[in-house]
């Protein structure tokens, strides 16, 4: 009786390959929290005066206007520097899920949906928003991941 043998083949990433991939991961990620960052700095008055619609942080909108641009710059300057880009996109993939959470929690409970994310992102819906949202936890996640295999 003959048998029969499968070869199973996988497709590996070779190391620079994934080292290119988590760098072009972290660049876009940068790119999104200091656009994100600029466009709430430079209309301040605007992002504080829509935090400050919301209900649940009313009393904490002159304080979250200020902490959330930082933390997306703080972010940003993690994942550029080499040494704590995985701290970067740990603190990137956790705001970033903050971000989503907040907006679903708006969809569920909030009789009134007010936008103030700023530039091109306050132009999508709030469902197209945690898509978006969700999409982007998901490359973070992969960059994670594709580091924790890295044996550089």
């Amino acid at each position: 009786m003959e048998s029969l043998t499968v070869k199973k083949t996988s497709y590996r990433l070779s190391e620079k390959a994934k080292e290119w991939l988590i760098f072009s991961i972290c660049l876009i990620c940068i790119f999104l929290f200091l656009y994100a960052a600029y466009s709430k700095i430079a209309d301040h008055r605007r992002f504080e005066n829509g935090l400050s619609k919301v209900a649940l942080i009313r009393s904490l909108a002159s304080y979250i206007a200020w902490i959330v641009p930082l933390a997306e710059i703080l972010i940003s300057t993690l994942l550029i520097i080499p040494r704590t880009y995985k701290l970067g996109l740990s603190a990137f993939v956790g705001l970033m899920a903050v971000f989503t959470v907040y907006i679903i929690s708006m969809l569920l409970w909030a009789t009134k949906l007010p936008c103030h994310c700023g530039g091109v992102i306050e132009k999508l819906s709030w469902i197209q928003h945690v898509w978006f949202n969700l999409a982007f936890i998901a490359i973070a996640v992969f960059a994670l991941w594709l580091s924790r295999s890295n044996t550089n």
